[in-house]
């Protein structure tokens, strides 16, 4: 047998007995060293019974690479010599990546440290699939983390333990004083809840841009954009509801300003109204009908139950979108959900319209299939998808009975629950899927 000659430029390991005080811990990715009065006594009586792992750099300094709290309880304990296997000294990067492989395994690593070790990786030039590849994370937690540790709110936030992707939504509303607040608090308070308010924070901060770019649109040419008239407003009223002084119906073009109303499908369009209409000559068409008794103010109970009805359709809104990606990241697992069979059965059985009514698109979205083509009569992707390939059919299954489920659902469906939604909705909840409020009252309408 030939014996294999070692690399010239490699050394075996050579265990070394070291006084631990001359050792160099250089910056660790556990932060917490965990140091604790019972770790430090134990090292004192009865020394480090595993050894350090380090190198020795070409000025004769020892780098400890692996066994930063045996070392530095060893200093603590005033241990004399420590056992140190002396190994070849690999690259910064590989020192890292070993570190945090080393932490997650044994499960030492809390999620700040993690995050900033992956930011030390990216510092020096290590990518975030490559960083997921040889720690064993997703590429999708990796960026998160990154994302997170680039910003102050983000940092901030993993600074005092919370989760990466706690982090990551803090980093998100960073500058927002008020939503931050309010964020911080469901975080304390109501940590299940936290994507349902982040995501009702995210429309409700877009309906405002939204309306914000709709009204500078307006107002740069010349259009004045006023409030919307009240019930019992004096000075601006409704062209719709004025005649002109010769009797005639008050027309658009007799209006000199607008008001911005939202139509249910979310699309902003403007009313006209006229501002001073007593002045101007107008008067009220109806002030003389029976229907001028709708025209009083509206009672404190009025305006809380109209309050109510508004939000809990944007927040029924939101929590759409949270329980789709929900959905999504739940079939994009190995394996389906426990129970999909009778799920699907029982869905094609009791609540057929699910099954020929699904959306298509929303379908092959939660099944992860690529979505092409143009949006024409008949355009259904998920056909497409599963006309490609004959693998995980059960996940197309889920999908479709998913997305039919999510068309028959509408934002004010909290008012008048169906059977169809709670069933839907309680299966979610079995698979892990947490309800927001509005979601609650549905489920909570068939106890």
């Amino acid at each position: 047998m030939t014996a294999i000659a070692e690399s010239p430029t490699t050394t075996a390991p050579m265990l070394e007995w070291l006084d631990p005080a001359t050792l160099t811990v250089d910056v660790n990715v556990r932060k917490d060293a965990a140091l604790t009065p019972s770790f430090v006594a134990s090292i004192k009586e009865h020394g480090v019974m595993e050894p350090v792992i380090a190198h020795r750099k070409d000025d004769g300094t020892v780098h400890v690479l692996m066994g930063q709290r045996r070392t530095r309880a060893a200093v603590e304990a005033v241990r004399p010599l420590i056992p140190v296997m002396v190994i070849d000294s690999p690259e910064e990067a590989e020192r890292i990546v070993t570190q945090v492989v080393e932490n997650i395994q044994r499960a030492e690593l809390t999620e700040a440290d993690e995050a900033d070790a992956y930011h030390q990786l990216s510092l020096i030039g290590v990518s975030a699939a490559q960083i997921a590849k040889k720690t064993g994370r997703t590429k999708t937690t990796v960026e998160g983390a990154l994302k997170a540790k680039a910003s102050v709110a983000g940092t901030a936030a993993l600074g005092k333990g919370w989760s990466i992707e706690e982090a990551l939504i803090m980093a998100e509303f960073e500058g927002d004083a008020e939503r931050t607040l309010e964020l911080e608090s469901v975080i304390m308070d109501e940590p299940d809840q936290l994507h349902h308010v982040a995501q009702q924070l995210r429309d409700d901060r877009e309906r405002a841009a939204a309306l914000a770019a709709f009204t500078a649109e307006l107002e740069a040419t010349g259009i004045r954009v006023v409030e919307a008239p009240g019930y019992s407003d004096e000075d601006v009223a409704r062209v719709s509801s004025l005649n002109r002084a010769d009797g005639g119906r008050a027309t658009e073009d007799d209006g000199n300003a607008v008001y911005i109303a939202t139509e249910g499908t979310g699309e902003h369009i403007t009313v006209p109204v006229i501002v001073g209409w007593k002045e101007l000559g107008f008067t009220d068409r109806y002030s003389y009908s029976s229907s001028s008794a709708n025209k009083g103010p509206m009672t404190d109970e009025q305006k809380a139950e109209r309050k109510t009805l508004i939000e809990s359709n944007k927040k029924m809104e939101s929590a759409t979108v949270v329980r789709r990606e929900w959905v999504t990241a739940l079939l994009a697992k190995k394996q389906a959900p426990k129970g999909w069979q009778y799920f699907t059965v029982h869905a094609i059985t009791h609540h057929p319209e699910v099954a020929s009514g699904y959306d298509g698109e929303v379908a092959a979205s939660m099944a992860g299939a690529r979505i092409e083509g143009e949006k024409t009569w008949a355009w259904n992707p998920l056909r497409e998808h599963v006309a490609k390939t004959t693998t995980r059919p059960e996940f197309s299954l889920v999908a479709l009975i998913c997305a039919g489920y999510e068309k028959t659902i509408a934002k004010d469906s909290w008012r008048s629950p169906h059977q169809s939604h709670r069933d839907y909705l309680n299966q979610l909840v079995t698979w892990g899927y947490t309800a927001s409020e509005t979601e609650r009252i549905i489920i909570d309408s068939g106890k």
